[in-house]
């Protein structure tokens, strides 16, 4: 088993992980293959011109299918001379007729997964692999001396030569397979002050290391990415902490999950995207029934009428929320909702709109979908059958270790799941159409519609519904003699729809929270008690929290704590007056600057460049204040600051987190905490207005007390 990869001098280096350590099978004979197909004419037409190029070991005519429900044709397979010529190799091959004429297969497969491919291996580690995680400082890794470091939660602090040693010895105590650095660049900037202190440092297990990939900057979903540089070293997966989505989401144990069914290597799943990882299954899948994996989308969209199209661009359907604190209100979410549709009603790229069937299958939308098997529904079946029985041992285990590890193995699936349909609609999407995206929101909106309407019948409200999840109340109208019981009108559905409507939770109160500037419901903001839960004991557990400021991101601690105090005071009183009072305790320790400023960080995420802004933002201030102190900030990467005096001009305003400030603007996050309080008082009816109203009286209150004395 391939646990990493390596290619040096021409040859492939499988590493195997062993009871005391690690080998590593040279393979000599191993050659990267990419296969060639013609739009038109025969393929063997340009046989002799692609054997005569350069990089072409062998070219050979071969069978294979270019689409799910195509059958088997003559197409080239070329083996390539070395992996670093793959592409190189196949522009030229593109070249060699008119633009579109000729086609490649299986060009940009990852370095580790194109091996296990071709070689039929599962990287998946044969033990346990030994973790050594390495932190340097930020600026250490801009301009800035090497001054300090931790080591697996030890910090070292000393001259270059000495911390790099304190490193090496590590990896010789500890023989990791695993590297976890919370930045590629750890990785040269220890090599840099090794050589600078004259220190040996080998951190692979063969000495060296290699840059894999530049930093790159991209967009999506209108939000502005950042993938910095990628490095590896022999023998040895390096997880970089600012560039892996799965292992902060499902950690190793879902990290190693997803090896086992994608078979990446762990190095390559720790830093690629959902959609880059169900590719992987996806072309796992199309391997096993000789389906060509094209280096480019060739799949145009149908023809559709204006009617068509207007209905078939939408998204997932959304209830609006009734605005307001509910009393006993049951949260149910369907079960995988758009894999099960995806599961249940055949819907795949090859499926929807078939040649074979004229018939209106999709609701809304009149597309046929064809009775033959996708190939979509067979790729996740497995995911949505393994996630339900990840939960079952789970709800059955008694070890907390087990139970963690299962949680992190199930979030690893979720998040597969949850991106499989939107992934459809992706124009890069290696199999993907829109056609079967548009049909998987259709059905999912149907099923939601059909579920409101039974609940409706059998004596509930329906409090809110976000495309797979409903809330629901006792309807005030109905005695509860004629109230069918939840779990009987969730069966039922099920039943229905084919699709298991799960009951999530109990709340004893639900609040559903207004825009910030109208009377509507906002669709993400809400909050609500758990039914027999005490907040005392089970602190923020006690609570389910969407959208508010305690869950955004971009919140400092401090502010998000408070909210979370806010909340106990809303659950025990269901007075926003007495969450005004506790509001004003908590105001009056922050204009005191009795406030650890560590606790007011804020942290944004640069969209521009320094430069390219046009406004004087608090976030162009302290990109401004990264730039002087060496630290490059680019478009997608984050920074952290504290607000120390908003008047101030341009960089003024702020200090870096790393510049460890020692005072903060108490007007700034005092506005900041009313907005938070809003949130939570706004379903009882009260808005800012009302809330600085109350502040400013009881605190008029307050001094005239304090005359009289």
């Amino acid at each position: 088993m391939a646990f990493t990869v390596d290619y040096r001098d021409g040859d492939a280096l499988a590493w195997r992980l062993t009871e005391d350590g690690a080998t590593a099978d040279r393979d000599t004979e191993y050659t990267p293959t990419l296969y060639v197909v013609r739009a038109d004419g025969p393929v063997t037409a340009i046989r002799d011109e692609v054997a005569a190029m350069a990089d072409a070991v062998s070219v050979a005519v071969a069978e294979k299918r270019r689409g799910w429900r195509r059958d088997p044709e003559p197409v080239l397979r070329v083996d390539v001379r070395g992996i670093d010529r793959v592409r190189p190799l196949a522009a030229r091959i593109r070249d060699c007729g008119d633009p579109g004429e000729v086609r490649l297969a299986d060009v940009d497969l990852s370095r580790g997964f194109r091996y296990c491919l071709d070689r039929g291996v599962d990287p998946t580690p044969a033990r346990d692999p030994r973790a050594l995680e390495l932190a340097v400082p930020e600026r250490a890794l801009g301009d800035g001396p090497l001054e300090s470091l931790v080591v697996d939660g030890t910090e070292h602090e000393g001259a270059p030569g000495d911390l790099v040693g304190a490193v090496a010895a590590a990896v010789e105590r500890r023989d990791p397979d695993v590297l976890v650095v919370n930045a590629g660049a750890v990785i040269p900037t220890l090599y840099e002050a090794a050589a600078t202190g004259g220190v040996d440092l080998q951190l692979g297990r063969l000495p060296g290391w290699r840059r894999l990939a530049g930093a790159s900057t991209y967009e999506s979903y209108g939000t502005v990415h950042h993938s910095p540089a990628r490095y590896t070293v022999p023998g040895r997966a390096v997880i970089d902490r600012s560039n892996t989505f799965f292992y902060r989401q499902a950690g190793l144990d879902g990290c190693l999950d997803l090896v086992g069914r994608s078979h990446q290597p762990l190095q390559e799943l720790a830093w690629a995207s959902i959609g880059r990882v169900l590719t992987a299954i996806q072309i796992r899948e199309a391997r096993e029934r000789d389906v060509l994996v094209p280096w480019h989308a060739y799949r145009p969209e149908f023809f559709k009428s204006a009617t068509t199209l207007r209905r078939a661009d939408r998204g997932g359907h959304t209830l609006s929320p009734a605005v307001g604190v509910h009393e006993t209100v049951h949260e149910l979410d369907f079960a995988s909702l758009y894999p099960n549709v995806i599961r249940t009603r055949n819907v795949s790229p090859e499926t929807v709109r078939c040649d074979c069937h004229d018939r209106a299958d999709v609701p809304g939308l009149g597309y046929s979908v064809c009775d033959e098997p996708g190939y979509l529904p067979d790729v996740l079946a497995p995911l949505v059958e393994d996630r339900a029985a990840l939960k079952r041992e789970r709800a059955a285990t008694d070890d907390p270790e087990r139970r963690t590890s299962l949680d992190r193995r199930i979030e690893a699936l979720k998040w597969i799941l949850v991106a499989c349909f939107g992934y459809q609609g992706f124009s890069n999407a290696k199999f993907g159409r829109i056609e079967c995206h548009e049909a998987i929101n259709a059905y999912a909106r149907e099923i939601l519609l059909d579920a409101k309407a039974a609940f409706e019948a059998g004596g509930w409200r329906v409090l809110h519904g976000v495309v797979d999840s409903l809330w629901v109340t006792p309807a005030p109208d109905v005695p509860a003699s004629e109230r069918e019981p939840v779990a009987a009108v969730a069966a039922r559905v099920s039943d229905d729809t084919d699709i298991a409507l799960e009951y999530e939770d109990e709340y004893d109160w639900f609040a559903f929270v207004p825009t910030r500037d109208g009377a509507a419901g906002a669709l993400t903001k809400y909050f609500g008690r758990r039914a027999d839960a005490d907040p005392a004991t089970d602190g923020a557990d006690a609570f389910k929290t969407r959208g508010i400021e305690c869950r955004q991101e971009s919140t400092a601690a401090f502010v998000a704590e408070i909210q979370r105090d806010l909340l106990r005071a809303f659950d025990a009183t269901r007075d926003p007056e007495a969450v005004c009072d506790r509001l004003a305790d908590h105001l009056g320790r922050l204009r005191r600057g009795a406030v650890d400023p560590a606790d007011l960080v804020i942290e944004q995420r640069a969209s521009k460049g320094v430069d390219e802004y046009e406004g004087s933002t608090r976030t162009v201030a302290a990109l401004e204040r990264a730039a002087d102190a060496g630290l490059d900030r680019r478009p997608g990467q984050h920074v952290r600051y504290v607000v120390v005096d908003d008047g101030a001009d341009g960089r003024e305003r702020v200090r870096l987190a790393d510049e460890d400030p020692a005072t903060y603007d108490a007007d700034f996050y005092a506005d900041r905490l009313v907005r938070a309080a809003e949130s939570v008082v706004s379903p009882l009816g009260w808005r800012r207005e009302a809330v600085e109203t109350h502040l400013a009286d009881r605190t008029n209150a307050t001094l005239a007390g304090f005359g009289r004395e």
